[in-house]
Order: structure tokens, then C-alpha cells, then sequence
């Protein structure tokens, strides 16, 4: 008898998805804010997003970035600052240089039973308020506070 050549792992649904970039825009639009939203599924790849009009065009991008490095690493994107100062010096300045890692506030990843099945990322205004609007994204699916 062979033994399974694959595992199953959960990922983010469409549904859940599409709920938490509309929760982190409606945070935005009480926040007096315009950003872009999104949420990709544990293995990067996008699954919701949402531009709301006048948010900045380069943000698009950030967005998408920030919820692939939430997800990638299963950690806050504003944590990376700190993180970093605890490895040597190459690491320090190779892991900023790979493609689409983002290392500022506003990626947060979606965890659920200790396992990462996404993230979300909210850009277009500092990073406390990214933050905030990933959070309300989070709360949506009973994620967070």
C-alpha cells in the first residue's frame, strides 16, 4: 500500500474573502479614508480585492504584497522592522530585497486554528490605518477583537 502523495490543507474561502476586503473598505470609508484591499489564499495567489476611487494607484500593488507577505510568513507585516534586528546582517538585508515582500504595517495574516490559510493587506494611508482597516477584515470573520 503507497502512502498519500499529497496533504489537505485549508485555504480561505471566496466568501470569507470578499467579507473581509468589504469589512477593511467600510473601516476605511469611517475612517475618512481611500485605500485598496485584498486577501490571497496560504499560497499567495489573490482571491478578493477592492480599490475604492481615489486611492493612490501604487497602493494597488502594495496591497496585494502585503497580504502575500502576511501570509507567507504567518506574521504582521509591521512586524518585520523588529523582526529583522534579531538575524545577521545578510539576512537583514536579503529578505527586503526578495520580490513582493513588504515590510510595513498593514498586512495581517488569517489564521485560524493555529494554521495560516491567507492574508489580508489594506494600502493608501499610513500604516497604523492600513492596519486598522486589515483588523476590521479580520474581525469580520471572527478573527479578531
Amino acid at each position: 500500500m503507497s502512502k498519500p502523495c499529497f496533504v489537505n490543507q485549508p485555504i480561505i474561502d471566496w466568501a470569507a474573502a470578499n467579507d473581509a476586503v468589504k469589512a477593511a473598505i467600510e473601516k476605511a470609508v469611517a475612517m475618512g479614508l481611500r485605500v485598496n484591499a485584498a486577501v490571497v489564499d496560504r499560497g499567495g495567489l489573490l482571491v478578493a480585492f477592492l480599490r475604492m476611487p481615489g486611492a493612490p494607484l501604487h497602493s494597488i500593488d502594495i496591497a496585494i504584497d502585503k497580504a502575500y507577505t502576511a501570509a507567507g510568513f504567518g506574521m504582521p507585516t509591521g512586524m518585520w522592522h523588529e523582526a529583522l534586528k534579531a538575524h545577521s546582517a545578510a539576512v537583514q538585508q536579503g529578505v527586503p530585497l526578495r520580490p513582493r515582500f513588504t515590510a510595513f504595517g498593514g498586512g495581517l495574516p488569517i489564521i485560524v486554528e493555529g494554521q495560516v490559510i491567507g492574508g489580508i493587506g489594506v494600502s493608501g494611508a499610513l500604516e497604523d490605518e492600513d492596519t486598522a482597516c486589515a483588523q476590521a477584515g479580520l474581525k469580520v470573520l471572527g478573527l479578531a477583537d
